[in-house]
């Protein structure tokens, strides 16, 4: 079980990075445009999508949706290595 959960939490430090740096991304629109940008908005807009239409920006500028995300994500890598453990056992 142990291997398994070093996989999940691999899993998810790997996406949580990703989120992360798409997000500084979105301060330089020039960095954002480049292959990197590209590629990284394919691997996160999806998951971030439905926060964004749940949560409208504040004043119009700040979006605060990847927040809600990340503790999104958490949950979800809390929740796969228990139910994993129960099964696993």
């Amino acid at each position: 079980m142990d291997q398994v959960e070093k996989y999940v939490w691999l899993l998810y430090n790997i996406y949580r990075y990703m989120l992360i740096i798409y997000v500084l991304m979105s301060w330089l629109p020039s960095v954002r445009e480049s292959y990197v940008g590209e590629l990284l908005g394919k691997l996160v807009e999806p998951y971030l999508k439905p926060f964004r239409r749940l949560i409208p920006p504040i004043g119009g500028v700040l979006d605060i949706s990847p927040i809600i995300a990340f503790f999104s994500l958490w949950f979800v890598a809390q929740g796969l290595i228990a139910v994993l453990s129960l099964v696993v056992q």
